[in-house]
């Protein structure tokens, strides 16, 4: 059964509009910049939470007290 040309025409045009669609999201996914803003966003969020904050103190501090102590001996 063949199928009305105007109708064809009209199923092309939509799956572009879908394709283009699709593809402004994947891109809009995948801009470094976006994906950049993200993570900095995800680990100032994981380092302001107190108990990783305190821990991390705790760390540097005792680090700090061997580097010192080694330099004195």
């Amino acid at each position: 059964m063949a199928r009305d040309p105007d109708t064809i025409q009209r199923e092309i045009e939509q799956a572009r509009t879908a394709l283009a669609a699709t593809l402004d999201e994947l891109s809009e996914r995948a801009n470094p910049q976006k994906l950049v803003e993200q993570g900095k966003s995800s680990v100032l969020d994981v380092l302001s939470q107190p108990r990783v904050k305190y821990t991390l103190i705790a760390v540097g501090a005792v680090v700090g007290f061997a580097l010192v102590r080694k330099l004195f001996r």
